[in-house]
């Protein structure tokens, strides 16, 4: 039987529109009151993870940043894998000579270099996910919620991690042109020592210290709790969820989940747009997977 379960956000636990359904809390609602530990593994930085969940009435652990850090379930902090500066510079080197927009998440919250972009980027995403919406409505919607994005801007990159209490926890690139033009990109980043590169978007790629993965995070805290990973039960869609889908005993990909995610795990659910997550946690209970 399941002792904890470990979701993924964007993509699996949140619906087209962002937000979680009223089968998915209830169904995590269950869960935790047949003492299953539930919480979210995500590659959001924990104040763009935090709110949905609370609109839901869901208080749960979190994993963050992919695997960077971890919080309980009063949002203390539990442990934080950060990139040596050193490395995130030439992470941002990179970046920069291949003409890339990007985005660091640090210990001190998300920042970027260009409100515009940050703006047009939660478009992109609004559009992919919520269907029949033009993009011009995508940007208005992200213009009208731009405070729920919670970040911050400033002007240099660099200036920003000379801060002695600044650690970098993740770097995040977007193209319109997807994979074609960031897979030889995330090549030569994987060149660099101690780094690991993932996807949570068909339009970008993540880097983070090569110890700051879903799987690692969720082999550390069910270690922690006791619990054999032959009891955890996994979810997710993207390549960033590989990793823990891989060390549980009952791993699930979403119906909506890349053909390669699809692979690994062992079940598949609905999509989440169709209550996935909610549906797959009460097979697990009934079926006693």
């Amino acid at each position: 039987m399941i002792k904890m379960i470990a979701s993924d956000m964007d993509g699996t636990l949140l619906t087209s529109h962002l937000s979680i359904s009223e089968l998915n809390k209830d169904a995590v609602l269950k869960a935790q009151e047949q003492g299953i530990e539930f919480m979210v593994a995500t590659g959001r930085a924990y104040t763009e993870a935090k709110p949905p969940l609370e609109d839901a009435g869901i208080r749960c652990g979190m994993i963050t940043g992919n695997g960077a850090q971890a919080f309980d379930v009063d949002g203390n902090e539990i442990f934080t894998i950060s990139i040596d500066k050193k490395i995130a510079k030439k992470v941002m080197a990179i970046l920069r000579e291949s003409g890339l927009y990007f985005e660091l998440m640090t210990s001190k919250g998300v920042y970027s270099d260009s409100q515009p972009q940050r703006l047009e980027n939660f478009a992109t995403l609004l559009a992919e996910n919520i269907p029949h919406i033009t993009f011009k409505m995508a940007i208005a919607m992200a213009s009208t919620h731009l405070n729920m994005l919670h970040i911050n801007y400033t002007e240099s990159y660099d200036e920003l991690i000379e801060s002695d209490d600044i650690e970098v926890l993740k770097v995040i690139t977007f193209s319109d042109g997807g994979q074609e033009v960031l897979q030889p990109i995330a090549r030569e980043i994987e060149k660099l020592d101690d780094v690991h590169v993932t996807s949570s978007f068909p339009n970008n790629i993540e880097i983070n210290h090569i110890e700051a993965q879903k799987g690692v995070a969720v082999k550390r805290l069910a270690e922690a709790k006791g619990i054999d990973l032959k009891e955890v039960m996994t979810i997710g869609d993207n390549f960033n969820d590989v990793s823990m889908l891989e060390v549980a005993g009952v791993s699930f990909a979403m119906g909506n989940a890349e053909d390669g995610v699809k692979k690994v795990a062992k079940y598949e659910a609905e999509t989440n747009v169709n209550d996935g997550v909610g549906k797959a946690i009460l097979r697990a209970i009934s079926e006693n997977l």
